[in-house]
């Protein structure tokens, strides 16, 4: 397989495409919304709430917050999570301005 040549793209090309990507697996869409639903920190088991095994939930919540869209703390013998608000505000932002985009009205197709 080959490099994807993100060096190619602008910025904020790569930064929609990696947010983009939280959207791309339900797993990570369940994570978004488990953590919205309570809005506050979350210390319960993921696992029981997607049904999903503990390697992968832990997969998709290390992505989540590689992106900054999640943070975790440690309580004792578990992780905290929560939606970091800000950078969560800071992709709305750009997503939005890119789906925003209309296509004019033309003879094309």
């Amino acid at each position: 397989m080959g490099l994807a040549k993100t060096e190619i793209f602008t910025d904020l090309q790569n930064e929609i495409a990696l947010f983009a990507k939280v959207f791309g697996h339900p797993a990570r869409v369940a994570i978004l919304q488990q953590l919205f639903k309570i809005n506050a920190c979350y210390c319960g088991d993921l696992v029981n709430e997607i049904g999903l095994a503990q390697p992968t939930i832990s997969q998709h919540l290390k992505e989540l917050k590689q992106l900054g869209l999640i943070k975790g703390n440690v309580e004792g013998t578990s992780v905290c999570y929560c939606i970091d608000k800000e950078n969560w505000t800071k992709m709305k932002e750009v997503m939005s301005q890119f789906l925003d985009q209309d296509v004019a009205c033309g003879d094309c197709c």
